[in-house]
């Protein structure tokens, strides 16, 4: 298995449906060791039961959960010492913001910028050393189309994954020569279980605003990190790969 041996933390991953938990999926399947991270305890347990029956018992390496509110950077510090074997950081977890931005309310802006930008980056600040030490690593932060087209009511959350669209630039010149390599995937209109709820199974037609012409399953952008966190992407590094279906191409 191509991931066996590896530990792999996969951020905002406590959910069965959501693209966390299809990374987590597929990077135990490729043999990881996975952490998987959310807030809620239940949740986190079904995600991991999930996980594990998927694997049918095929897979090498284990699958945990551990409560954190990412949010907090106490808890991102503790989260760090418990995933500190991590050779693989998937920075998921993100807190979406829709309002535009004359209603924006400042509350809403501090939890989306702590959570999508200040956690990742510590996550990042505390994790990267160790993976250096110990011969090397990959860290793949998670974007969006929102970081380079302008939406209305999406400022906030666009801000937050331009930055770590530049933080991606910025990681992989500074950790390239300790062989930790560190790319973004942008993801395009998915279909998470959080997303349907919210828009309905058509997402508003959102599907329509790409050249494919349909949204997309999150396995297929799971598809996508998996390979940039496997050493099939070793010669990639400081790159932000469109998962959209065209949507940024047309």
């Amino acid at each position: 298995m191509e991931l066996a041996g590896r530990t792999a933390l996969v951020t905002g991953s406590g959910a069965i449906g959501g693209l966390g938990h299809a990374t987590a999926r597929l990077l135990a399947a490729q043999g990881a060791d996975v952490i998987l991270t959310g807030a809620d305890p239940q949740r986190g347990a079904e995600a991991v039961e999930d996980i594990r029956t998927a694997a049918g018992g095929s897979a090498a390496g284990t699958v945990r959960f551990v409560a954190a509110d990412l949010a907090d950077t106490e808890a991102v510090r503790r989260l760090a010492e418990d995933a500190a074997a991590a050779n693989i950081l998937i920075n998921n977890a993100s807190v979406m913001t829709f309002s535009p931005t004359t209603e924006q309310d400042l509350a809403g802006y501090d939890a989306a910028f702590a959570v999508n930008v200040r956690a990742a980056f510590l996550l990042t600040a505390l994790l990267a050393p160790k993976m250096a030490a110990a011969g090397g690593g990959s860290i793949v932060n998670v974007s969006s189309t929102a970081a380079g087209l302008g939406m209305p009511g999406m400022a906030v959350y666009g801000a937050t994954k331009a930055a770590l669209e530049s933080l991606t630039r910025t990681w992989a010149a500074e950790f390239a020569s300790a062989n930790v390599r560190v790319n973004t995937v942008a993801p395009g209109p998915m279909r998470t279980a959080k997303v349907v709820a919210a828009m309905g199974e058509d997402m508003g037609g959102m599907g329509l605003t790409t050249a494919l012409q349909r949204t997309s399953d999150p396995t297929e952008v799971a598809q996508v990190i998996a390979f940039l966190a496997g050493d099939r992407a070793s010669y990639m590094t400081g790159a932000t790969v469109a998962a959209d279906g065209g949507r940024t191409a047309i």
